[in-house]
């Protein structure tokens, strides 16, 4: 598996953790304060952008990975819970190095 999978899937989960984290703050402007519903629709509609966007690259490298299917769903999820998303890319950092090929050229010797 290519290094580029596994950085795709790192940069949409954090970008997706991070505007979960903002719509979570939006909402209680939006109902706590009755403040901000036009920014909360704006940031809601790009988080649902970006996470169908995370659930490609997620889905990509757990069909590379062969994950089982509970594993996989539970890292699809991950972008619906606050702070999860953070924890779970970690662990699949940990899980999917070993499978990482280096498509570095190697020089002959002459």
């Amino acid at each position: 598996m290519k290094r580029s999978v596994l950085t795709r899937y790192r940069v949409m989960a954090y970008v997706t953790a991070v505007m979960l984290l903002v719509l979570c703050t939006c909402m209680v402007f939006k109902y706590g304060f009755d403040t901000g519903e036009d920014v909360t629709f704006m940031v809601s509609q790009t988080h649902g952008v970006l996470y169908i966007i995370y659930l490609v690259f997620a889905f990509d490298l757990g069909s590379k990975a062969r994950w089982k299917f509970g594993k996989l769903l539970w890292i699809l999820l991950s972008g619906t819970i606050p702070f999860a998303a953070f924890f779970v890319e970690r662990q699949v950092v940990r899980d999917v190095e070993p499978l990482l090929t280096d498509a570095a050229p190697v020089a002959a010797k002459v």
